[in-house]
Formats: C-alpha cells, sequence, structure tokens
C-alpha cells in the first residue's frame, strides 16, 4: 500500500483577482512505503509546494493527497499526519528553535506530549543516528552548515516518523556539508528504514534514489528510475535540467568515438566504465 498518495492535485497561489498561478496542475502519483525518491524540477517547478502537501503546510485545492492512509485534506488528521511525516527545510537556521542542541531535538517529542522520561533517550538516539553524539550540550551558532542540518534532521528523528520529506536541504551547504547530510539521508533509508521523500534540482543526488519523479509548470512530466528518466533527454530539456556530470561526460566521450558498455550516471559508474577502456 502507498504511503504517499496524490490524485489529480491542483494547488494555486493567488496573486490577485485577476493573476491565479497554478504551482501544481493535477499530479498523480504515489510512494511506496520505505522509498527513497527524489522529486526534480527547475525553479518554479512547482517540487516545493508538492513538498508542503506532505507535511500539511499546504492543502489541495483540488484533488487529493493521502498519507499514510489519512486524508490531508481533514483537518482531523493534521496531527497525526506531521507526527509521522516529518519535514527538513532548505535552511536549518529556519528550523533550530533552541540555543542548544540537545534542548532543540527534544522540542519535537516534547510538543507531540512523549513524557520526559522518554524524552531524553530519544534525542540519544537521534543525534546517535546523525553521528552528532557528544554534541548536545554544543549551541547551533558555533556548528557548521552540515552539522546544523543534521540537527535540524535529529529533531525530526526524535519524533519517530515513518516519511521524511527534505526539502532542497543541501542547496545552501558547500560540498563537504553537502556529502554529510547526504550520507545521513542514506542511512536512515537503508538502515532505518524511513520513507524519503527528497526535493532537490541537484541531479547527482536524485541519481541515488530508487525513483525520480521530475516536475515543470506544475506537472507531473515523468517518472521512472534514475537511468531511465535520465536517458530522456527531451523531458530533461523540457524541464529546464541537465543530466548528471556523470552522464553528461561519458555523452561526450561517445560522441567523441569512445564505446561504453552503458551510460553511467554516478561518477563511481564512469570510472568503472573508462576502466574498462583500457
Amino acid at each position: 500500500m502507498p504511503v504517499i498518495e496524490a490524485e489529480n492535485l491542483r494547488y494555486a497561489y493567488v496573486i490577485d483577482e485577476e493573476n491565479v498561478h497554478f504551482a501544481l496542475s493535477g499530479v498523480t502519483l504515489s510512494v511506496q512505503k520505505g522509498e527513497f525518491v527524489a522529486v526534480l524540477g527547475h525553479n518554479g517547478s512547482g517540487k516545493s509546494t508538492f513538498a508542503r502537501h506532505i507535511n500539511v503546510l499546504l492543502t489541495p485545492k483540488e484533488g487529493k493527497l493521502k498519507v499514510l492512509g489519512m486524508d490531508t485534506s481533514e483537518e482531523g488528521h493534521i496531527w497525526d499526519i506531521r507526527s509521522k511525516a516529518g519535514m527538513v527545510f532548505q535552511n536549518p537556521d529556519n528550523q533550530i528553535v533552541s540555543t542548544i542542541v540537545e534542548e532543540d531535538v527534544a522540542f519535537g517529542p516534547e510538543n507531540l506530549g512523549v513524557p520526559q522520561p522518554q524524552i531524553r533517550g530519544r534525542v540519544e538516539e537521534a543525534l546517535a543516528i546523525v553521528d552528532m553524539q557528544g554534541m548536545g550540550k554544543r549551541a547551533p551558532h558555533m556548528l557548521s552548515g552540515g552539522q546544523k542540518q543534521r540537527v535540524a534532521i535529529a529533531g525530526v528523528l526524535a519524533m519517530y516518523p515513518e516519511i521524511i520529506v527534505f526539502d532542497e536541504p543541501t542547496a545552501m551547504l558547500d560540498p563537504q556539508g553537502r556529502t554529510e547530510v547526504l550520507q545521513t539521508v542514506r542511512r536512515l533509508n537503508r538502515e532505518q528504514g524511513k520513507t524519503i521523500v527528497f526535493i532537490t534540482h541537484f541531479m547527482e543526488e536524485a541519481a541515488e534514489c530508487d525513483r525520480v519523479f521530475v516536475l515543470s509548470k506544475g506537472k507531473l512530466l515523468c517518472e521512472g528510475t534514475p537511468r531511465e528518466v535520465f536517458a530522456r533527454a527531451d523531458i530533461l530539456e523540457e524541464a529546464g535540467l541537465l543530466p548528471p556530470p556523470a552522464t553528461q561526460i561519458a555523452q561526450k566521450l561517445r560522441e567523441g568515438g569512445v564505446s561504453l558498455e552503458k551510460m553511467p550516471i554516478t561518477l563511481e559508474e564512469l570510472v568503472d566504465e573508462v576502466c574498462r577502456l583500457k
């Protein structure tokens, strides 16, 4: 059974009486339990609007979105959904609310009414999962961008969600911070079994996922495995996207007469393909 089901999902931002912008125009898709999916798109494609529907920060103007079988349009489901579908935003400074790391991680479960004796265990467990054990007494403003984002992730984990939505969580990070966050996200999916919805415009990040959805101007253009989607040059062009760097390099090699067995989508695959040529 899907844990996220969108059916003809439509959402509009009303600018004034004469200007209505549809950020989502009839999106239909589903995400299965334990999947790691990416939602790709250029700025203004609707991907962040879709993400905010999962956590009920927005609700459909038309159509339906169900999370764990609960209709997001029904007011009685809002807090149940938010406790099971956590969200990590682009800027961790907008998500961190305390001056001490462990207090910040405890904020979510406290709001859910988790008994105090259980909260400390949840905090320690969440910090360990994101490799921030021993950092509980630190001040968030003394941390690197990648460390702050991992604290934000720990705060979501402490609420014991089944689904975690990441809305461009690496967009403001340097390469080291991006690597730290991506490693954490992969572990959450593979070791913790969390369903991950990863919003991004970085193609190399989407290459790590099980499935990819491509949005453009509020519409779902295609879905499939990263290899299937990245092979669709027409779709990527329509969405204003480029293939991952490894695929671009491989395409240039083929144009130059170099024969590759398969089209790589990661740098590791590209290295393997080049090594086979020797």
